[in-house]
């Protein structure tokens, strides 16, 4: 039975035993830059509530483009169906489809959707370089007037931010950058937490202590974490599950294409 249509584009489903969160089937994204074109092919995905999830590869074989499709920043160039699920905060379960909006150019449901359900670590952070922080990890809970909790103070401990708090993020070394990102993404206790190789600039020490602070955080909390990496050795270990991911190159090396399923 068709539920009911929300003025945002969901529609009330009835729960689920899965918790899929994402289900995309067919969903292609071309680009082209002087001559060389590229593609990303994503014959079907499936990412569950709770997930874990890894996608490695290279420089430049689209794991950036992935992500930002996942965060409805970038548009689909084509798509069969691009369902994203997500339970209200009655525990409703609601069904959106990303596709339809994309295609009718409904963008404030998918800001409202981003805004309140997933969280972004960019790899240079993203801080803003005005605000302290304080304020950066604040921000998106003050972004969604949330009431004040215990979650920052459990991120800033959690992370050793406690004594960086009021300096602002020229201040800080890479490494504290990129915990505070790491906070600042988890603040607002999103659904998803969609990550951008986190720590690919820092020491394979540093590098490990964080993304082990970082799975172990999301996993108390519960939330759904797609990290994108380069170093598959390195965060094996921390229990992910790994996408499956090839690219194919024309012989005249003027077109490739990344295929990615899971």
């Amino acid at each position: 039975m068709m539920g009911r249509e929300e003025i945002d584009g969901s529609i009330e489903q009835p729960a689920r035993t899965n918790d899929v969160i994402y289900d995309l089937r067919d969903v292609y994204k071309n680009r082209e830059a002087e001559g060389v074109a590229f593609q990303l092919t994503i014959p079907i995905l499936q990412i569950s509530r709770g997930e874990k999830i890894a996608l490695i590869g290279q420089s430049g074989c689209g794991k950036s483009t992935l992500l930002d499709m996942l965060a409805f920043i970038s548009e689909p160039t084509k798509s069969a169906s691009f369902v994203f699920n997500y339970q209200d905060k009655d525990k409703k379960w609601l069904q959106q489809d990303i596709d339809r909006l994309w295609s009718k150019h409904q963008y404030n449901p998918l800001c409202e959707t981003r805004r309140h359900h997933i969280g972004y670590v960019m790899q240079t952070g993203g801080l803003l370089p005005y605000l302290t922080v304080q304020e950066n990890i604040n921000l998106s809970r003050d972004i969604l007037g949330l009431p004040s909790d215990d979650t920052t103070e459990k991120l800033i401990n959690e992370l050793g931010l406690r004594y960086h708090l009021k300096k602002r993020p020229n201040a800080l070394s890479t490494g504290e950058r990129q915990r505070v990102a790491i906070a600042r993404a988890l603040a607002h206790r999103p659904e998803i937490v969609i990550a951008d190789e986190p720590t690919a600039s820092l020491d394979p020490y540093a590098s490990k202590t964080v993304m082990s602070i970082f799975m172990r955080l999301v996993e108390e909390m519960g939330i759904t974490v797609i990290v994108a990496s380069h170093a598959w050795d390195d965060i094996k270990e921390l229990g992910l599950r790994r996408l499956s991911h090839h690219s194919l190159r024309s012989p005249e090396e003027l077109k490739t294409e990344t295929i990615v399923t899971g």
